[in-house]
């Protein structure tokens, strides 16, 4: 079923959640817009969209080394208050986004972070695979932008699926965390070492 796109509108001011989060409740509920926001609010976003703007000035820098001493991660990850980087929930979340970073070697935080000569780039190889495909040059740009997704999902941090439940990314499990710990929580920086 195909989402209108003012209905996304609609859901996203109605709960400032992000327009892929919409988008994925609306598909979930197949269009019922008061099924999409229950939804999102079970999975703690709309909670999590209100505390994304609050500063964040605290947290951890935490290393992770892999069993067999060859491959390790550096991450940092703020929240709001030393109280909550202290707890075990956050300790592990950071945990968990380190081992993320050794298993699947990201290169970048998101997709704001990829230079726009580069999405070109790829979006132009993508593009000229799709026509050698033959597929029908009505359906290019639809498939070129799950094509890009897919790309996406691949190289940044916050769209990759989270090695311990594929079923969210990691930019939900920071949503699912900020729902829970109850303040703004943010991945600012990662660094993998290989050797």
């Amino acid at each position: 079923m195909a989402i209108d796109i003012k209905l996304i509108s609609e859901v996203r001011e109605t709960t400032g959640a992000g327009m892929v989060d919409v988008k994925n409740a609306l598909d979930e509920t197949n269009g019922n817009k008061d099924a999409a926001i229950e939804l999102l609010r079970k999975k703690g976003i709309i909670k999590a969209a209100g505390k994304c703007e609050r500063q964040t000035s605290e947290g951890l820098v935490h290393a992770y080394i892999h069993s067999n001493n060859k491959v390790g991660a550096l991450v940092e990850v703020q929240c709001e208050t030393d109280f909550v980087a202290r707890t075990d929930g956050f300790k592990d979340l950071v945990h968990n986004i380190a081992m993320h970073v050794v298993a699947t070697n990201p290169l970048y935080l998101s997709s704001a972070e990829i230079s726009e000569a580069e999405a070109e780039k790829e979006k132009n190889l993508q593009r000229e695979i799709i026509i050698a495909e033959g597929k029908p040059e009505a359906m290019v740009e639809k498939i070129l932008e799950g094509k890009m997704q897919k790309f996406y999902s691949q190289i940044c941090l916050l769209n990759q699926a989270y090695i311990k439940d594929d079923s969210i990314t990691i930019d939900d499990l920071v949503k699912q965390s900020i729902a829970v710990m109850g303040e703004n929580i943010q991945i600012k920086r990662f660094c993998r070492f290989s050797m």
